[in-house]
């Protein structure tokens, strides 16, 4: 319904198609072994500070300040 009388109602073709939403799209996910690249340490750099994510020789990871 027209929220004005005189207002046409739109065709459904006209109207722009819906952007996909990222609300339920959940958390980017990358794979460790691609975002520490081959290496056993990565600096991270966070609002001016430098943290370190490392993995273990068994194979957890660890984030320090």
């Amino acid at each position: 319904m027209p929220l004005h009388p005189s207002a046409p109602t739109p065709k459904a073709s006209s109207l722009p198609a819906p952007a996909p939403s990222t609300a339920t799209a959940g958390p980017l996910r990358i794979d460790s072994a691609t975002l520490l690249g081959g290496q056993r340490v990565l600096e991270i750099v966070h609002l001016g500070e430098v943290y370190r994510l490392q993995t273990t020789r068994f194979g957890k990871l660890i984030l320090t300040k």
